[in-house]
């Protein structure tokens, strides 16, 4: 066929075909690259706040998304359909200290990931690099448990997310006979000894079970802006410095003694340091 964009003479319709699949697959990689600097400047805006991130990694259909509605209310879809999340959700959350941290919901993993789709996986598991802590989550009622976990742990070791601080959460303990395992068990038989994680937490994201626990477990382990217990002796007419305590941490006792008030509180480093000058040593 003659004419500008048509067949030329002699070409076959297997190489137009060819040539039409190219022409996708670079609008398709054109795209995908300017999804990764879009979300690339997300983060850059997001690490300018002083927010710690923590990612939800596991295997698909591990639970991720519901464990990620229940902890913000964030509705995001939770199908069993493998890749439903392909998209990165971030949400910030309160810890029982007060402080706020960012949240982010990532892909499910699966074994023997086609090489073809890698790149579409790579602005999601991106989230999961930049982390500051893992919330691996696994569905212990699962007779692969141990497997896909296995499989997770190779696949945060090939993008460089290994040395990542983790918490195992043995999610959907309500599918078990006896919802009150014991944990400390399950994550030595479902991780190993080799990987084993900074914590261990039994939960269920469908019905709310050890959700307090594990916030409690994140508080624990992020070691970014670390909790510590404390007391103050604050004068009464000082309302600024009670404020912040209440807004930034967890007060856990408060007594007035004539022109003074001492609190004891789990404070984030960045409160201890502001209120140094009201700190009660040992």
């Amino acid at each position: 066929k003659g004419g500008i964009g048509l067949r030329g003479p002699g070409e076959t319709q297997l190489e137009t075909d060819r040539r039409k699949i190219q022409r996708k697959l670079k609008n398709i990689q054109d795209e995908l690259s300017r999804v990764r600097a879009g979300r690339s400047i997300q983060r850059r805006q997001r690490q300018s706040v002083p927010l710690a991130t923590v990612a939800l990694v596991g295997y698909t259909n591990a639970g991720k998304s519901t464990l990620f509605n229940r902890l913000t209310g964030a509705g995001v879809v939770a199908d069993a359909r493998m890749f439903a999340t392909l998209d990165p959700t971030v949400r910030h959350i309160a810890l029982p200290s007060n402080r706020r941290v960012l949240l982010s919901d990532t892909v499910g993993f699966i074994r023997n990931l086609p090489t073809t789709l890698v790149q579409a996986f790579r602005a999601t598991l991106e989230e999961v690099v930049e982390a500051a802590l893992l919330l691996h989550v696994v569905d212990v009622s699962a007779l692969s448990a141990a497997e896909d976990t296995a499989h997770v742990f190779k696949v945060l070791g090939e993008i460089g997310a290994d040395r990542t601080p983790q918490i195992l959460v043995l999610n959907k303990v309500d599918r078990l006979p006896d919802p009150s395992i014991d944990v400390s068990a399950a994550a030595l038989r479902i991780a190993g000894e080799t990987a084993a994680p900074a914590a261990s937490v039994a939960a269920s994201a469908r019905t709310g079970d050890g959700v307090d626990a594990l916030l409690d477990s994140i508080d624990r382990c992020l070691a970014l802006d670390p909790v510590t217990r404390a007391a103050f002796r604050i004068p009464v007419a000082e309302g600024a410095p009670l404020h912040l305590l209440h807004e930034k941490a967890r007060v856990l006792s408060t007594n007035y003694s004539g022109e003074f008030v001492d609190v004891e509180a789990d404070a984030p480093e960045s409160v201890l340091r502001r209120l140094a000058q009201f700190l009660q040593h040992d």
